[in-house]
């Protein structure tokens, strides 16, 4: 079952302007819940955000790659806390990629807008952005926005062949790994 869903998934960024129901963004809440830590340490927090004037103003967080945002029914901002743990963005990304294939089980459409180490403009950082929009603490960094919607765009899998197998090797680097074994 994991395999056909991660073919599918795909990053969808138009979404219908259909609203995501309560009781499916709490199943997305509880994927995010459910993603492991280092050490069980749970250092990230999450805003998970409905509101569609909050969202427009999330889609201006940097000049490229999130102005789509501005008509996701849904974003879920991901933090993290260096406070917790050293390793927050590794916990914080795993919590990113199970909200991805939660959404693509439920039949939405999802896309990863990068925030950490991007910039609102030239003198204030992207998580500065959002940390001023939604009232974060200092001590939160912001890793990521997840767009989730149901699609109004449709993508097929990308083929097996196009994988980069190349890129992976057996037993030692260098060794080219064959998938038709």
């Amino acid at each position: 079952m994991f395999l056909p869903l991660i073919q599918k998934r795909r990053s969808i960024r138009k979404y219908q302007s259909k609203a995501v129901d309560p009781e499916t963004i709490n199943v997305l809440v509880e994927s995010l819940l459910r993603a492991p830590t280092s050490m069980g340490n749970n250092s990230w927090d999450f805003v998970v955000v409905t509101d569609p004037g909050l969202l427009e103003k999330l889609s201006r967080a940097k000049p490229h790659g999130a102005s789509f945002l501005k008509n996701a029914p849904l974003g879920i901002v991901v933090c993290g806390d260096p406070q917790i743990s050293d390793v927050w963005i590794e916990n914080s990304s795993i919590a990113s990629t199970y909200i991805h294939l939660a959404a693509a089980s439920l039949d939405l459409g999802s896309c990863w807008i990068q925030i950490r180490e991007r910039q609102h403009d030239e003198t204030l950082s992207s998580e500065a952005y959002i940390a001023d929009v939604l009232g974060l603490p200092a001590h939160l960094r912001v890793l990521s926005i997840i767009a989730i919607g149901h699609a109004d765009e449709s993508k097929a899998p990308h083929p097996g062949e196009t994988l980069a197998w190349d890129r992976v090797f057996y037993n030692n680097y260098g060794s080219a790994y064959s998938h038709k074994r």
